[in-house]
């Protein structure tokens, strides 16, 4: 198990060099100027070639690549000023650390993970399974043509409707502000449940299909069926057996959707006006900024790649037959 980890941790670790190269290339090598973009309407060659030098452009660039990669693990020093590790360098627009800059918004985003991770996952797997025990049920049929509904809407429609109703017109509900679990942790509760909610309907309307497809599919199998006419209870043959079987896909895409969700939930952020990583990258590309383009970036990269490794390493201690392979 360890020495699995530790693949799969140096394999996530050259992904995330591929990814830090092709980007900063892509960002660094356009056909326009990088300095030009920092400098701004009023500019002149002298303030060009001044920012040459301070962001380090004036070098080649594998130069600048290697400056920027040791800058995430070491620091550097820049000529405006010291730049503490993990350094992505400093904005265009604020000429603040990139990384202050995440690390201020990035309770609103983990906030709005965990609390829609966790209502998603609660409500699409228990209905699957409900609807697995009860297949061909009135209730199997009501859930799904629910969980079919919940597929076929969109954030950005739910989520004004939500705001005007729980909200606006019968005022249960916040419309959603950022989290300050410091000084009022219950009011970041109430601020961040109605965006969770909606950003729930989506994913856990997938869930609740995924779980009952897989149930269904599992329940199906001839070890279940062997385990059914050894005298074993339906309850332990369906959690025992089945729903072991079932969890590992569900797993999967549970890890590249928190994976995604940790890098920014664009439209949810956008729609209840939450300052989280999703409005910073796009305020980013709004203002052109490309160290805060690609410090989001690379950030968001990490999350996914980290909870791939985490998703890979959770299958050995659900289905045994991966461990002893």
């Amino acid at each position: 198990m360890f020495r699995f980890l530790i693949r799969r941790l140096l394999g996530a670790l050259v992904i995330l060099l591929l990814i830090s190269a092709i980007t900063y290339l892509l960002f660094f090598t356009l056909p326009s100027d990088p300095a030009l973009l920092s400098c701004g309407k009023n500019c002149n060659p002298r303030n060009v070639a001044l920012i040459h030098k301070n962001l380090g452009l004036d070098k080649p660039v594998p130069l600048q690549y290697w400056d920027y990669l040791t800058g995430i693990f070491f620091g550097r020093h820049l000529p405006l000023g010291n730049c503490a590790a993990p350094c992505f360098g400093l904005s265009f627009a604020s000429n603040m650390p990139i990384w202050e800059i995440i690390k201020s918004r990035y309770p609103t985003t983990f906030s709005l993970a965990i609390g829609g991770a966790s209502i998603f996952l609660a409500i699409g797997v228990g209905l699957g399974l409900i609807s697995a025990w009860r297949q061909g049920k009135p209730f199997d049929k009501i859930a799904g043509s629910v969980s079919l509904m919940g597929q076929s809407v969109q954030i950005y429609f739910i989520g004004p409707l939500a705001i005007y109703l729980f909200a606006d017109t019968l005022g249960w509900l916040n419309p959603g502000y950022d989290p300050d679990w410091t000084h009022n942790p219950l009011g970041s509760v109430s601020g961040l449940l109605l965006p969770c909610l909606v950003m729930s309907v989506i994913f856990w309307s997938n869930y609740s299909r995924q779980t009952r497809s897989l149930m269904v599919e599992q329940l199906a199998e001839e070890h279940v069926r062997t385990a059914r006419a050894k005298g074993m209870s339906a309850a332990y043959v369906f959690f025992r057996y089945a729903l072991r079987g079932a969890m590992g896909p569900i797993i999967t895409i549970f890890g590249i959707d928190l994976g995604s969700i940790f890098g920014g939930a664009i439209i949810t952020e956008a729609t209840f006006g939450l300052h989280g990583l999703g409005q910073l990258a796009v305020s980013a590309v709004t203002q052109t900024d490309l160290p805060l383009e690609m410090g989001v970036m690379l950030f968001s990269a990490a999350a996914i790649v980290l909870f791939n490794v985490l998703i890979d390493a959770s299958y050995a201690v659900i289905d045994p037959r991966i461990r002893l392979s």
